[in-house]
């Protein structure tokens, strides 16, 4: 068998995301130091010979004189046993073939069409043997192909019985496998020299089609009947019974929200929009903290606006109960000390991650997100905010609302292929200050319409108190605050009342804060 091996490529390992207990330490792509070339299955050129190609890293090591091209990892002889298999006993292997291979994973053509041509057999209901399979190929001119009728009975006969077809299958996966990992880095390699993509999209490229890889080798590579999709919503409907009453999603920790969104679902796009000062990053911060300490789940949080130090200490004062303004002038009193002790102690346990690169872009911010979720197993991403973000595509350099667009459709697909809530912080424009009251406006959001069609929850943040008449009395709007559903996919929109507690900055159930 020839030899598959390949030479370690050591990534560098420098990132800006940090966890509040230590940083995080990112995954960069580095220029391989060496790929060579395969021959065919039958022979292999030499070092000499003109047609192998290579492509080498920025400092390669000398050539070794009794270095030969490598063959692609393959395994003819697992090939021609499936192959075998399938052909001996149709009925017991060929459905667990079409679920676990497709022509694509065969190193040898010929082995390729065969495989073909014998689930064509297979689909249309016909018997498959030697003979039948000897005419089809006859009739569709493919017999030279596959090497004539005695390749067709070698393999044929070429294992005893069938009792080792899952081997067989495991082995001609495996081999493919190597095959689709050296494609990609080649392709890779390739992209890096011609500079036709940027280099965060080149990343971004190889981690998704890397991460396509593992998924592919995780699944059966066949579209599951309707039966199935039937059966597992009834199971999640008895789910649901059997905990009716209880939030099904991941709580946000405001009882009245979750009581209208039922929690936040795995793979939605959460939008939370409003005016400046109106406490957006507050709220979003709120929830982050909800999660990372009451449900004990990892959060990622990026930050294009404030400084990971602004942001910790803005936790840390909501979570001490204590006047941020206060500690913030230096002016902390001795009971806040304590308070603020013993909220560092429990921030510094939570798995919490804040990135805060500035104007990162679609591409950058879900490469990072991808890493958080294979390192550590992220549950919620926040992004603060949309605006802030860019795109990389040439086409969306002179269109922002083209740009956003993008960055709206890459954040609802970064939500659904991790499979978990995405929160986006968003603007909304000047609208709500020209009417009486300031309320804003699902239509108010900010620069694009794909906002509103990509997302499964759009909140309207609103503070009475900010857009109080001159006439008004300045204390009876005080704290309150709205928090506006103004868009649910699968649930009903209404109005949700909160209290903020501004000297805290933090956002609170309002029942809650009426309670004697």
């Amino acid at each position: 068998m020839p030899d598959d091996s390949s030479d370690p490529v050591k990534p560098p390992t420098q990132d800006s995301t940090t966890s509040i207990e230590e940083p995080l330490i990112g995954l960069a792509a580095e220029n391989a130091p060496e790929l060579q070339a395969q021959g065919t299955s039958s022979q292999r050129s030499s070092p000499s010979n003109s047609h192998e190609r290579r492509v080498r890293g920025a400092s390669p090591s000398p050539p070794n004189a009794k270095e030969i091209a490598r063959a692609l990892p393959n395994n003819t002889d697992a090939e021609k046993g499936v192959l075998s298999a399938m052909l001996q006993s149709p009925r017991e292997n060929i459905g667990d073939a079409v679920e676990k291979l497709s022509p694509e994973a065969f190193y040898v053509p010929a082995h390729a069409t065969l495989f073909e041509l014998t689930l064509k057999l297979y689909d249309s209901g016909q018997p498959i043997d030697a003979i039948t399979l000897q005419e089809a190929l006859m009739r569709e001119d493919l017999m030279d192909k596959v090497g004539g009728p005695a390749a067709v009975l070698e393999i044929m006969d070429f294992i005893p019985d069938a009792s080792h077809f899952d081997f067989y299958v495991e082995l001609v996966r495996e081999k493919h496998l190597l095959r689709r990992i050296i494609a990609t880095c080649t392709d890779s390699i390739t992209a890096a020299y011609t500079h036709e993509m940027e280099p965060e999209e080149i990343l971004s490229q190889v981690e998704q089609d890397i991460l396509d890889i593992g998924n592919d080798r995780n699944s059966s590579e066949v579209q599951e009947n309707m039966r199935t999709h039937v059966m597992s919503a009834i199971e999640a409907i008895e789910e649901m019974y059997a905990n009716r009453g209880k939030v099904q999603g991941i709580p946000t920790g405001f009882t009245d929200i979750d009581k209208q969104i039922n929690g936040m679902m795995p793979g939605q796009m959460i939008i939370i929009a409003a005016r400046p000062s109106m406490g957006k990053t507050s709220l979003a911060m709120n929830i982050a903290e909800h999660v990372a300490l009451r449900e004990q789940l990892a959060v990622a949080i990026f930050s294009l606006e404030m400084t990971t130090q602004d942001l910790v200490q803005r936790l840390l004062c909501s979570r001490a109960g204590v006047n941020g303004q206060n500690i913030r002038a230096g002016m902390p009193t001795q009971q806040d000390f304590p308070k603020l002790m013993k909220a560092a102690d429990e921030l510094a346990k939570a798995k919490m991650f804040i990135d805060e690169t500035p104007s990162i872009s679609i591409m950058e911010l879900r490469a990072k997100a991808r890493r958080l979720k294979q390192k550590e197993d992220i549950k919620l991403v926040i992004i603060d905010y949309l605006q802030l973000m860019r795109s990389t595509t040439r086409r969306a350099q002179d269109n922002r609302q083209l740009e956003i667009s993008e960055i709206s459709s890459g954040i609802k697909a970064l939500a659904k292929e991790l499979n978990v809530p995405v929160i986006v912080l968003a603007q909304v424009n000047r609208n709500p200050e020209e009417r009486k009251g300031g309320r804003p406006r699902l239509s108010d959001l900010r620069e694009s319409g794909s906002l509103e069609q990509d997302a499964d929850v759009v909140g309207l943040l609103m503070r009475p108190e900010r857009y109080a008449e001159e006439d008004d009395d300045p204390e009876e709007h005080k704290g309150e605050a709205t928090f506006i559903i103004a868009k649910q996919r699968n649930g009903p929109i209404g109005d949700v009342p909160l209290v903020f507690i501004s000297d805290q900055v933090r956002f609170a159930d309002a029942a809650r804060e009426q309670e004697p």
